[in-house]
């Protein structure tokens, strides 16, 4: 893979991660851009990178580039995906993969019509252990689906204080924390059943009807001091802080999610339980090496990650042996891995093996009726995503 070379776009938090599990799949990063000149330079000398872009017409221009990475805040992601497709680049894009969906289905579009590889980064999906739960449900020995339920919460968000991009709709969009870290676990539940989600009840919640707002953004998941009163401005949030949704998949299965980033103490914390006719599995982010698998007739067990007692599919995604843990940055790399991997193979038009921008495009249509449900207090059918 080392003959496919990158360029990332965005400097804020996810971008270096990209940066760093690009290196370690063995995919050369070319250079790195930022909101001005000045970012672009700092992060380049940051992350050892050769080349600040000052434009993104200087990225999509740079010949030795064949992929790009969208690691902007979510306004921009329509743009420059776009443009990065009409160049013929391949194209990892952060979620959500755009503002609504019109823009995502001319995204979907433009992937098919570009022949390039278009993926969005839904890197939960590539822990070895998710991708092993998913294999013993496909398998069906634990039997019909039943119910699924689970929670994403953090806590940098907690504080009238704690600022960012995130919390303007005009920025990310109407909906934040469910389009931020809901999808992810909307994703990865769907990923694993197999099974599509046809209906919403979403109830969701501003904590912070304002937040007090210093001279500059918060960096994701940094800004933990509470500045004084006269360093900030007061601002009016028009996005969500915490919300419940109850679910309906496509064989008539239950479903339950809690979404906060205001929960004191929780960093970083996705957990799903999977109850089967026969079996129910469980995991938590925060413990990713370990699966919990909880049967009826016979005791428990907890599945701790180790390549030899996998399957060949979460095999793959397992560089190291049991008892040497892997976490988020190696999520991003087997996502990579997966996507670099598809592309040298040389055959676009093979199934592909990540979240695709159809993918994407269906989160978006997910989050249109989660947004539609809490407004009009009622459950609501999610779109079809092939039409």
């Amino acid at each position: 893979m080392a003959s496919i070379s990158a360029a990332v776009a965005g400097t804020g938090f996810i971008g270096p991660v990209h940066v760093e599990a690009l290196r370690r799949a063995g995919v050369d990063v070319v250079g790195i851009l930022g909101s001005t000149p000045a970012k672009s330079r700092a992060a380049a000398e940051q992350l050892n990178l050769g080349t600040a872009y000052e434009t993104f017409e200087d990225l999509l221009r740079d010949g030795r580039v064949q992929a790009v990475h969208i690691t902007t805040p979510n306004r921009f992601h329509f743009d420059l995906s776009a443009r990065a497709l009409r160049a013929g680049k391949h194209v990892v894009c952060e979620k959500p993969l755009a503002m609504n969906s019109n823009e995502s289905q001319e995204l979907v579009r433009l992937a098919a019509a570009s022949n390039v590889a278009a993926a969005v980064a839904y890197n939960i999906r590539f822990y070895p252990l998710c991708l092993e739960a998913r294999e013993l449900v496909s398998a069906g020995s634990p039997g019909k689906v039943l119910h699924v339920t689970g929670s994403y919460v953090q806590d940098w968000l907690l504080r009238d204080t704690d600022f960012n991009w995130r919390v303007l709709a005009a920025e990310g969009g109407p909906l934040r924390a469910l389009a931020d870290i809901g999808t992810h676990w909307l994703d990865l539940v769907q990923f694993i059943t197999g099974l599509g989600i046809t209906a919403v009840c979403a109830d969701l919640a501003t904590v912070h009807p304002t937040r007090r707002h210093r001279a500059g953004s918060v960096e994701t998941f940094s800004g933990k001091t509470r500045p004084p009163d006269d360093a900030t401005v007061t601002v009016t949030i028009d996005t969500e802080d915490a919300g419940g949704v109850l679910l309906e998949f496509e064989t008539g299965a239950r479903g339950t999610l809690w979404v906060s980033q205001v929960t004191a103490g929780r960093k970083n914390c996705l957990r799903f339980e999977i109850a089967c006719a026969e079996e129910a599995f469980a995991w938590n982010s925060e413990s990713p090496n370990e699966l919990w698998i909880g049967r009826r007739d016979e005791a428990n067990s907890l599945l701790v990650r180790d390549p030899a007692l996998l399957s060949p599919a979460a095999r793959r995604a397992a560089s190291y042996p049991g008892g040497h843990n892997e976490g988020f940055p190696d999520s991003f790399k087997q996502l990579f891995r997966a996507f670099y991997g598809y592309i040298a193979e040389g055959d676009l038009s093979a199934p592909q093996p990540f979240p695709t921008f159809a993918d994407g495009h269906r989160e978006i249509l997910l989050c249109e009726a989660l947004l539609a449900s809490h407004r009009e207090r009622r459950w609501v059918a999610v779109a079809d995503s092939s039409r």
